[in-house]
């Protein structure tokens, strides 16, 4: 008993240390167990993350993708360019990646969550509505402006609307090499394989008629 006293501290420092890091390792990726590892974007293997290539260049480390504006002329007005582990392979095992996010006016960044990262997002130019909801139902939602930050927490449902009368364009930082998105409109109403999610869970959850069910489906459904 006296030696358990005695290593009581001890073993108190090492239960905090190791709740730390457990913590650090929900919060984002895994930490890295080498200098770099690029991403081998050609390989077959199937894992967490990607295999390290065997050769490297200062190119798989840089990259002009978020450097101009996006196109938006879509259904949504807006257009997510992502400067991630796809586009640049050297962020592979670094837990970080970016994107470009352009809106032209009236264009909206529909609800989606982030599962894998927080958000933060930095105005490049004009001006935004943009919020989020907690897991308690609450709304927390801002106008920003240019020069403004925003921070969306990881997995919390959010959007971005570009209520102005002239483009908008944000650069995003994420504490993930792949953050990925749900969408949620795309998420329900334009699941594949067809016919997706039923029209009777659809309209029982939005409780409205499956034939309104249908025809947001049809909104969604790929044009030719």
């Amino acid at each position: 008993m006296a030696v358990f006293r005695k290593m009581l501290p001890l073993i108190m420092v090492i239960m905090a240390l190791l709740a730390i890091k457990s913590d650090k390792a929900c919060a984002g990726d895994p930490d890295m167990l080498q200098d770099v590892c690029v991403a081998d974007l050609t390989s077959t293997l199937k894992l967490n993350g990607f295999p390290c290539k065997n050769m490297f260049s200062a190119a798989d480390f840089s990259s002009m993708v978020i450097s101009k504006p996006g196109a938006t002329n879509n259904m949504f007005g807006s257009l997510v360019t992502g400067a991630n582990v796809m586009a640049i392979p050297g962020l592979n095992t670094l837990g970080v990646s970016m994107a470009r996010i352009d809106y032209a006016p009236g264009g909206i960044n529909p609800p989606h969550v982030h599962p894998r990262a927080t958000e933060m997002i930095y105005v490049l130019q004009g001006e935004l509505d943009v919020g989020f909801i907690t897991t308690a139902n609450v709304l927390v939602a801002k106008h920003i402006v240019q020069g403004e930050v925003f921070v969306f927490p990881r997995g919390l449902v959010h959007f971005q609307k570009n209520n102005g009368k002239y483009p908008a364009a944000v650069i995003a930082g994420f504490n993930s090499q792949l953050a990925g998105t749900s969408s949620i409109a795309t998420t329900l109403f334009a699941a594949t394989p067809a016919p997706g999610v039923p029209d009777d869970i659809l309209a029982q959850a939005f409780q409205i008629g499956t034939m309104q069910v249908q025809q947001i489906k049809a909104k969604f459904a790929p044009r030719n």
